[in-house]
C-alpha cells in the first residue's frame, strides 16, 4: 500500500472512489469544488497501481475568540472503495494526512464522524475545547485534534467550513 499526494492524473479515479464509498456524488462533487484552493491537501492510497482510497483536508475558521494566526484543517471526506474497506487503508490515509498537516504548520484538525473510529487518532469532542460545529450535529460526532499541544487553549467559538460544504447535502 502506497499513500501519496494526489496527482492531476488521479482526479477521475479519486472521484470514482468517493462515489463508490458514499454511494452518491455529493462528496465527489465537494472535492471537485475544493480542489486546488489554498491550503487544501489531498492524498490517495494506491494498491497494485489502483487508487483504492482518498483523503481530503481543507481549511476551516473559528468564529469567536481565537488567535488570529490559528490554522485549522477540516478532514473531509475520507473514502475507501467498498471492497477495500476494513483493511486499515483509511487509518493509513488519516495518519499520513495528520502528519502532513503537522509538518505544514497547522495547529489542529476537526472532523465530523464516528467518535469510536476517530478517537483512535487522539480526536476528542470539540466541545471539550470550547468549539462547536456550525451544523446541527451530535456533540460527540464533532471532534478536534490538536496537532500542536495547547493550540486551542484560549480558543472558543463556532467552526465554519468553506461555503462549498453547504452544497454537499
Amino acid at each position: 500500500m502506497n499513500i501519496r499526494t494526489e496527482k492531476a492524473e488521479d482526479l477521475e479515479a479519486v472521484r470514482q472512489v468517493n462515489i463508490a464509498a458514499f454511494e452518491r456524488e455529493n462528496e465527489a462533487n465537494l472535492v471537485d469544488r475544493l480542489r486546488g484552493m489554498e491550503s487544501t491537501f489531498s492524498f490517495v492510497a494506491v494498491q497494485s497501481d489502483r487508487i483504492v482510497g482518498h483523503l481530503f483536508f481543507s481549511p476551516v475558521v473559528v468564529e469567536g475568540k481565537c488567535s488570529s494566526n490559528l490554522s485549522i484543517l477540516g478532514l473531509a471526506p475520507v473514502a475507501v472503495l467498498p471492497e477495500y474497506q476494513r483493511q486499515g487503508i483509511g487509518t493509513l490515509l488519516i495518519q499520513q494526512g495528520l502528519e502532513e498537516g503537522r509538518r505544514s504548520g497547522f495547529q489542529a484538525v476537526v472532523v465530523l464522524g464516528d467518535p469510536d473510529f476517530y478517537s483512535r487518532f487522539g480526536f476528542v469532542a470539540a466541545s471539550s475545547k470550547s468549539l462547536k460545529c456550525e451544523y446541527d450535529v451530535p456533540d460527540e460526532a464533532f471532534m478536534v485534534l490538536e496537532l500542536e499541544s495547547g493550540a486551542l487553549q484560549d480558543c472558543s467559538g463556532t467552526v465554519k467550513y468553506r461555503s462549498e460544504f453547504s452544497l454537499c447535502e
